[in-house]
């Protein structure tokens, strides 16, 4: 069943489930976009003061009255959507479960990755599925019409060319990890995505270091364009800070060659918004397309050998914004630097009772 069938409108309490990349976010967007109905979105990150509060900064007039907004939400005239609780801390998805069942009768959305929690007692649970094999080649196939105007495999080329590419990379004779491994990235549009365009270029795909893969792609056409290495340590610096301040939008002016090649629809890193503000200028702004692509610069800030990068690991353990961080370490890292890691994250957990990156981190370090 599709996920629009499944869920045709906000009806009661819901907490929807997926992988990173399955199209939670996605989903809550064509919601908020569809829906006849007042809608308030509230990144989870912005509830750590609680719900009310956070919808009270989005309001005006009487609808800031906190008793009238807890009417309002009571009685499910206010529809709520609250992405990303796997990007909070426990505490704040505590808030956030208080809320829920305190509001039985309102009709609430949340999404999250996989995590160890105990999610409301009020909250019907739904599991984004990944695709099948069958799903996989027909959403390749799918990008036909969507490939860039310079790619080098265009449609039968293109077709034979991902049809040939599961057949290898899908091989029954493997072993079995090595096969639900490969099946868990394939089954991930956003991931099959970017699969897609290398395939539309005529490059091989790496399953487990794709986003690696699509740097190196765009830092080889923007030397030959700009004639000068992109600046990957100043610009994963900058990331870094950027994700510490909890801010989205990347500085254009001094990053505006990186940003242009990013944004190459070859690519497709970056995307840029674009608007007037109150005077009629012309405003832009680019923000990474999703957040394996950030994460992917986060991680650079977490290789190598020094006592800052050592201190880095240990301060952003139970930080919940470079929780995708620790993952891409798992597969990163050379095996004795992940194990030694492995061993860290669980000391971590069994002192704090937060298993939301150890456990995970153990399994993907499994399938190496």
């Amino acid at each position: 069943m599709s996920i629009s069938q499944a869920i045709p409108s906000i009806n009661g309490q819901i907490i929807l489930e997926g992988d990173s990349g399955l199209g939670k976010s996605m989903f809550l967007r064509h919601l908020l976009k569809t829906s006849p109905r007042t809608i308030v979105y509230l990144p989870a990150q912005k509830c750590d003061k609680g719900i009310i509060e956070a919808i009270q900064i989005k309001l005006h007039g009487q609808a800031q009255d906190a008793e009238f907004l807890k009417n309002l939400i009571y009685s499910g005239a206010i529809d709520i959507c609250i992405d990303g609780l796997n990007e909070v801390t426990a505490d704040t998805r505590a808030k956030i479960c208080q809320f829920v069942e305190s509001y039985f009768r309102g009709n609430i959305i949340m999404t999250t990755q996989s995590l160890e929690w105990t999610p409301p007692k009020t909250a019907k649970i739904y599991y984004l599925q990944t695709l099948t094999p069958q799903q996989i080649e027909e959403f390749l196939i799918s990008r036909t019409p969507l490939l860039p105007q310079d790619a080098k495999l265009k449609g039968f080329d293109y077709e034979k060319a991902c049809k040939t590419y599961l057949a290898e990379t899908l091989n029954s004779q493997q072993s079995s990890e090595e096969l639900a491994a490969s099946l868990r990235i394939l089954s991930n549009p956003m991931d099959l995505t970017l699969v897609s365009l290398m395939m539309a270029q005529g490059k091989q795909p790496n399953l487990f270091n794709l986003q690696e893969q699509q740097y190196k792609l765009m830092a080889e056409e923007y030397l030959r364009e700009w004639k000068h290495d992109f600046p990957l340590k100043k610009f994963a610096a900058t990331v870094y800070q950027l994700r510490l301040n909890d801010q989205q939008a990347l500085p254009s002016e001094e990053f505006h060659q990186e940003l242009l090649s990013m944004e190459d629809e070859k690519y497709k890193m970056v995307v840029s918004r674009q608007w007037q503000d109150n005077n009629a200028e012309a405003k832009k702004e680019w923000f990474f397309r999703h957040d394996k692509i950030m994460e992917f610069f986060l991680v650079q800030n977490f290789l190598g050998n020094s006592d800052d990068i050592e201190a880095r690991l240990i301060d952003h353990m139970g930080d919940p914004r470079f929780r995708g961080v620790y993952f891409l370490l798992g597969l990163l890292l050379p095996v004795d630097a992940a194990k030694e890691l492995r061993e860290r994250l669980i000391q971590y957990a069994a002192d704090t009772k937060d298993h939301t990156v150890s456990d995970t981190f153990v399994q993907l370090l499994r399938t190496r």
